[in-house]
Protein backbone atom coordinates (compact mmCIF):
# COMPACT_ATOMS: atom_id res chain seq x y z
CA UNK A 1 0.00 0.00 0.00
CA UNK A 2 1.75 3.37 -0.93
CA UNK A 3 2.14 5.83 1.30
CA UNK A 4 0.35 8.89 1.48
CA UNK A 5 1.72 12.78 -0.26
CA UNK A 6 3.21 14.43 2.84
CA UNK A 7 3.13 17.98 0.45
CA UNK A 8 4.15 21.44 2.38
CA UNK A 9 2.81 24.92 0.97
CA UNK A 10 6.71 26.03 0.46
CA UNK A 11 7.02 23.19 -2.50
CA UNK A 12 3.74 23.67 -3.94
CA UNK A 13 4.34 27.24 -4.36
CA UNK A 14 8.05 26.27 -5.57
CA UNK A 15 6.68 23.65 -7.85
CA UNK A 16 4.03 26.32 -9.23
CA UNK A 17 7.11 28.96 -9.93
CA UNK A 18 8.99 26.54 -11.58
CA UNK A 19 6.06 25.56 -14.19
CA UNK A 20 5.29 29.45 -14.34
CA UNK A 21 9.10 30.56 -15.25
CA UNK A 22 10.11 27.19 -17.04
CA UNK A 23 13.51 27.74 -14.89
CA UNK A 24 14.83 26.37 -11.80
CA UNK A 25 16.90 29.57 -11.06
CA UNK A 26 14.37 31.98 -12.35
CA UNK A 27 11.94 30.82 -9.99
CA UNK A 28 14.44 30.61 -7.04
CA UNK A 29 14.88 34.50 -7.55
CA UNK A 30 10.64 34.89 -7.35
CA UNK A 31 10.75 32.91 -3.96
CA UNK A 32 14.06 34.58 -2.73
CA UNK A 33 16.15 31.26 -2.91
CA UNK A 34 19.00 29.81 -4.83
CA UNK A 35 18.72 27.95 -7.77
CA UNK A 36 20.14 24.58 -6.51
CA UNK A 37 17.70 25.02 -3.25
CA UNK A 38 14.80 25.01 -5.67
CA UNK A 39 16.90 22.24 -8.12
CA UNK A 40 16.73 19.73 -4.68
CA UNK A 41 13.15 20.51 -3.67
CA UNK A 42 11.54 19.28 -7.21
CA UNK A 43 14.02 16.06 -7.31
CA UNK A 44 12.63 15.45 -3.61
CA UNK A 45 9.33 15.46 -4.88
CA UNK A 46 9.44 13.81 -8.45
CA UNK A 47 11.16 10.70 -5.90
CA UNK A 48 8.07 11.70 -3.80
CA UNK A 49 5.22 11.31 -6.01
CA UNK A 50 7.50 8.47 -8.17
CA UNK A 51 6.86 10.39 -11.28
CA UNK A 52 8.93 12.97 -13.64
CA UNK A 53 7.34 16.20 -13.46
CA UNK A 54 9.49 17.86 -15.36
CA UNK A 55 11.52 17.37 -18.92
CA UNK A 56 15.06 19.32 -18.26
CA UNK A 57 15.95 20.87 -21.70
CA UNK A 58 19.18 22.78 -22.69
CA UNK A 59 18.06 26.73 -21.06
CA UNK A 60 15.37 25.39 -18.52
CA UNK A 61 12.57 22.67 -17.54
CA UNK A 62 9.00 21.91 -19.14
CA UNK A 63 6.33 20.57 -17.34
CA UNK A 64 5.70 16.69 -18.36
CA UNK A 65 1.99 15.74 -18.65
CA UNK A 66 1.90 14.54 -15.20
CA UNK A 67 3.36 17.82 -13.83
CA UNK A 68 0.47 19.52 -16.01
CA UNK A 69 -1.51 17.60 -13.63
CA UNK A 70 0.08 17.80 -10.69
CA UNK A 71 0.25 21.84 -11.45
CA UNK A 72 -3.62 21.89 -11.56
CA UNK A 73 -3.99 19.97 -8.57
CA UNK A 74 -1.07 22.40 -6.93
CA UNK A 75 -2.75 25.60 -7.47
CA UNK A 76 -6.18 24.46 -6.18
CA UNK A 77 -4.22 23.56 -2.86
CA UNK A 78 -2.13 26.72 -2.67
CA UNK A 79 -5.70 28.80 -3.54
CA UNK A 80 -7.79 26.97 -0.74
CA UNK A 81 -4.44 27.80 1.77
CA UNK A 82 -5.22 30.98 1.49
CA UNK A 83 -8.63 31.14 2.03
CA UNK A 84 -8.11 28.89 4.82
CA UNK A 85 -4.90 31.68 5.91
CA UNK A 86 -7.51 34.52 5.41
CA UNK A 87 -10.32 33.13 7.78
CA UNK A 88 -7.91 32.44 10.33
CA UNK A 89 -6.38 35.87 10.00
CA UNK A 90 -9.46 37.24 10.90
CA UNK A 91 -10.16 34.99 14.08
CA UNK A 92 -6.50 36.16 15.03
CA UNK A 93 -7.40 39.36 14.78
CA UNK A 94 -10.81 39.82 16.28
CA UNK A 95 -12.46 40.03 13.52
CA UNK A 96 -15.58 38.48 14.29
CA UNK A 97 -18.70 39.48 16.07
CA UNK A 98 -22.51 40.50 15.51
CA UNK A 99 -23.35 43.96 13.60
CA UNK A 100 -26.76 45.13 13.83
CA UNK A 101 -28.23 47.65 10.76
CA UNK A 102 -31.17 49.33 10.60
CA UNK A 103 -32.61 50.84 7.25
CA UNK A 104 -35.40 52.09 5.29
CA UNK A 105 -37.76 49.94 3.20
CA UNK A 106 -36.26 51.73 0.36
CA UNK A 107 -32.60 50.67 1.18
CA UNK A 108 -33.41 46.96 1.78
CA UNK A 109 -35.48 46.78 -1.46
CA UNK A 110 -33.16 48.54 -4.03
CA UNK A 111 -29.31 47.68 -3.01
CA UNK A 112 -28.61 46.65 0.79
CA UNK A 113 -29.37 42.98 0.66
CA UNK A 114 -26.94 42.19 -1.91
CA UNK A 115 -24.14 44.39 -0.59
CA UNK A 116 -24.19 42.65 2.64
CA UNK A 117 -24.50 39.26 0.97
CA UNK A 118 -21.23 39.93 -0.78
CA UNK A 119 -19.96 41.25 2.27
CA UNK A 120 -20.77 37.74 4.47
CA UNK A 121 -19.64 35.59 1.84
CA UNK A 122 -15.89 36.90 1.66
CA UNK A 123 -13.42 34.48 3.49
CA UNK A 124 -11.86 36.86 5.84
CA UNK A 125 -15.30 38.04 7.37
CA UNK A 126 -16.60 34.40 8.52
CA UNK A 127 -16.99 35.47 11.54
CA UNK A 128 -19.17 38.40 11.87
CA UNK A 129 -22.97 38.21 11.48
CA UNK A 130 -24.48 41.09 10.06
CA UNK A 131 -28.51 41.64 11.32
CA UNK A 132 -30.37 43.88 9.48
CA UNK A 133 -33.86 44.97 10.51
CA UNK A 134 -36.09 47.42 8.02
CA UNK A 135 -37.38 50.83 10.29
CA UNK A 136 -38.38 54.35 9.27
CA UNK A 137 -36.14 57.33 8.24
CA UNK A 138 -36.56 59.17 11.51
CA UNK A 139 -36.28 55.59 13.45
CA UNK A 140 -33.49 54.47 11.65
CA UNK A 141 -31.36 57.88 12.68
CA UNK A 142 -33.02 57.68 16.73
CA UNK A 143 -31.81 53.81 16.69
CA UNK A 144 -28.42 54.48 16.00
CA UNK A 145 -27.84 57.97 18.20
CA UNK A 146 -29.69 56.22 21.27
CA UNK A 147 -27.34 52.30 20.39
CA UNK A 148 -29.87 50.38 19.79
CA UNK A 149 -28.26 49.36 16.44
CA UNK A 150 -24.42 49.91 15.19
CA UNK A 151 -24.92 51.41 11.94
CA UNK A 152 -27.64 53.16 10.15
CA UNK A 153 -28.84 53.56 6.40
CA UNK A 154 -31.64 56.60 5.76
CA UNK A 155 -33.08 59.77 3.66
CA UNK A 156 -30.27 62.37 4.08
CA UNK A 157 -33.64 64.39 5.12
CA UNK A 158 -33.78 63.13 8.19
CA UNK A 159 -32.17 64.50 11.85
CA UNK A 160 -28.68 63.11 11.73
CA UNK A 161 -27.30 65.36 14.37
CA UNK A 162 -24.83 63.81 16.68
CA UNK A 163 -23.87 60.86 14.29
CA UNK A 164 -21.22 60.64 11.50
CA UNK A 165 -22.41 60.05 7.95
CA UNK A 166 -21.18 58.88 4.62
CA UNK A 167 -23.13 58.95 0.99
CA UNK A 168 -24.42 55.15 0.18
CA UNK A 169 -26.72 55.55 -2.54
CA UNK A 170 -28.58 57.65 -4.60
CA UNK A 171 -32.29 56.56 -5.89
CA UNK A 172 -34.55 58.34 -8.01
CA UNK A 173 -38.62 58.78 -7.36
CA UNK A 174 -40.89 58.55 -10.49
CA UNK A 175 -44.34 57.97 -10.93
CA UNK A 176 -45.96 54.28 -12.44
CA UNK A 177 -48.98 54.72 -14.11
CA UNK A 178 -50.36 51.60 -16.20
CA UNK A 179 -50.29 51.80 -20.23
CA UNK A 180 -52.24 53.93 -22.22
CA UNK A 181 -52.49 56.27 -18.97
CA UNK A 182 -52.52 60.12 -19.57
CA UNK A 183 -49.66 60.36 -18.42
CA UNK A 184 -47.92 57.61 -19.80
CA UNK A 185 -46.37 59.53 -22.85
CA UNK A 186 -44.46 61.86 -21.32
CA UNK A 187 -41.15 61.01 -20.02
CA UNK A 188 -41.07 63.50 -17.26
CA UNK A 189 -43.68 65.15 -14.92
CA UNK A 190 -44.11 67.57 -12.33
CA UNK A 191 -45.79 65.93 -9.27
CA UNK A 192 -48.26 68.84 -8.81
CA UNK A 193 -49.66 67.72 -12.56
CA UNK A 194 -50.22 63.86 -10.89
CA UNK A 195 -52.82 64.73 -8.41
CA UNK A 196 -55.42 64.76 -10.94
CA UNK A 197 -55.52 61.49 -10.44
CA UNK A 198 -55.66 58.89 -7.21
CA UNK A 199 -52.92 57.47 -5.96
CA UNK A 200 -51.42 54.33 -4.04
CA UNK A 201 -50.12 55.72 -0.77
CA UNK A 202 -47.67 54.34 1.89
CA UNK A 203 -47.93 54.18 5.34
CA UNK A 204 -48.32 58.26 6.87
CA UNK A 205 -45.53 57.84 8.92
CA UNK A 206 -43.22 56.63 6.21
CA UNK A 207 -40.92 59.22 4.92
CA UNK A 208 -42.08 59.22 1.24
CA UNK A 209 -45.56 59.70 2.30
CA UNK A 210 -44.89 62.69 4.35
CA UNK A 211 -43.07 64.28 1.29
CA UNK A 212 -45.53 63.48 -1.06
CA UNK A 213 -48.07 64.80 1.38
CA UNK A 214 -46.39 68.31 2.28
CA UNK A 215 -45.44 68.64 -1.87
CA UNK A 216 -49.32 68.74 -2.92
CA UNK A 217 -50.16 70.71 -0.14
CA UNK A 218 -47.44 73.12 -1.22
CA UNK A 219 -48.92 72.60 -4.87
CA UNK A 220 -52.44 73.63 -3.32
CA UNK A 221 -53.95 70.06 -4.19
CA UNK A 222 -55.01 67.60 -2.09
CA UNK A 223 -53.39 64.01 -2.62
CA UNK A 224 -56.04 61.78 -3.26
CA UNK A 225 -55.25 58.19 -1.98
CA UNK A 226 -57.07 55.03 -3.65
CA UNK A 227 -55.29 52.36 -1.26
CA UNK A 228 -52.32 52.10 1.18
CA UNK A 229 -49.50 49.84 0.74
CA UNK A 230 -46.72 48.91 3.56
CA UNK A 231 -44.03 49.16 0.29
CA UNK A 232 -43.21 49.90 -3.63
CA UNK A 233 -43.95 46.03 -4.33
CA UNK A 234 -47.24 46.35 -3.32
CA UNK A 235 -47.46 49.50 -5.04
CA UNK A 236 -46.99 48.16 -8.40
CA UNK A 237 -49.56 45.46 -8.35
CA UNK A 238 -51.82 48.28 -7.64
CA UNK A 239 -50.58 50.11 -10.55
CA UNK A 240 -50.44 47.14 -12.97
CA UNK A 241 -54.33 46.51 -11.97
CA UNK A 242 -55.21 50.06 -13.22
CA UNK A 243 -56.55 50.97 -9.76
CA UNK A 244 -54.23 54.06 -9.06
CA UNK A 245 -50.92 55.45 -9.91
CA UNK A 246 -48.37 55.19 -7.55
CA UNK A 247 -44.34 57.02 -6.97
CA UNK A 248 -41.50 54.42 -7.27
CA UNK A 249 -37.81 54.95 -6.87
CA UNK A 250 -36.64 53.80 -10.51
CA UNK A 251 -33.89 51.39 -8.94
CA UNK A 252 -36.91 49.53 -7.79
CA UNK A 253 -38.94 49.23 -11.12
CA UNK A 254 -36.04 47.76 -12.87
CA UNK A 255 -35.64 45.10 -10.87
CA UNK A 256 -39.51 44.23 -10.40
CA UNK A 257 -41.12 41.15 -11.74
CA UNK A 258 -44.52 43.00 -11.57
CA UNK A 259 -43.74 46.02 -14.34
CA UNK A 260 -45.37 44.99 -16.91
CA UNK A 261 -47.50 46.58 -18.91
CA UNK A 262 -46.62 49.74 -16.41
CA UNK A 263 -44.47 53.02 -17.89
CA UNK A 264 -41.90 54.53 -15.26
CA UNK A 265 -42.07 58.39 -15.50
CA UNK A 266 -39.75 60.47 -13.79
CA UNK A 267 -40.75 63.47 -11.49
CA UNK A 268 -39.33 66.99 -12.05
CA UNK A 269 -39.58 68.12 -8.46
CA UNK A 270 -36.03 68.52 -6.60
CA UNK A 271 -36.50 66.17 -4.13
CA UNK A 272 -37.12 63.30 -6.53
CA UNK A 273 -33.50 62.40 -6.49
CA UNK A 274 -32.78 60.99 -2.95
CA UNK A 275 -29.31 60.87 -1.02
CA UNK A 276 -29.13 58.09 1.20
CA UNK A 277 -26.63 58.09 4.11
CA UNK A 278 -24.69 55.54 6.05
CA UNK A 279 -24.76 56.77 9.92
CA UNK A 280 -22.94 55.23 13.14
CA UNK A 281 -21.99 56.78 16.24
CA UNK A 282 -17.86 58.24 16.38
CA UNK A 283 -15.63 56.10 14.31
CA UNK A 284 -13.50 54.38 17.22
CA UNK A 285 -16.53 53.75 19.27
CA UNK A 286 -17.15 50.68 16.08
CA UNK A 287 -16.19 47.60 16.48
CA UNK A 288 -13.78 45.56 14.26
CA UNK A 289 -16.42 44.17 12.77
CA UNK A 290 -18.84 47.10 12.07
CA UNK A 291 -15.29 49.17 10.67
CA UNK A 292 -15.20 46.08 8.10
CA UNK A 293 -18.98 46.61 7.05
CA UNK A 294 -18.73 50.46 7.04
CA UNK A 295 -15.41 50.11 4.60
CA UNK A 296 -17.52 47.84 2.26
CA UNK A 297 -20.63 49.58 2.25
CA UNK A 298 -18.38 52.65 1.64
CA UNK A 299 -16.28 51.02 -1.64
CA UNK A 300 -19.65 49.30 -3.05
CA UNK A 301 -20.85 52.53 -3.14
CA UNK A 302 -18.32 54.17 -4.93
CA UNK A 303 -18.00 51.16 -7.51
CA UNK A 304 -21.41 52.27 -8.48
CA UNK A 305 -21.43 56.16 -8.33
Amino acid sequence: MSQPLQLDLTTLRLFVAVCETRNFVHAAQRQHLVGSAVSKRMAALEAQVNTPLFVRQRHGVAPTPAGETFLEYARGMLAEAQKAEQAMAAYASGVRGQVRLLATASVMSESLADDIVEFMRLPAHAGIKVDVEERFSPDVARGVREGHATLGITWDTVDLQGLKTTVYRTDHLGMVVPAGHPLSRLRKVDFAQTLAWEQVSLPSTSAVQVLLERAAAQSGHSFQSRAMVSNFEAGLRMARSGLAICVVPLEIFRTSQSTAPLKWIGLKDEWATRKFLLCHRQRDQLSAAAQLLVEHLQASSASTA
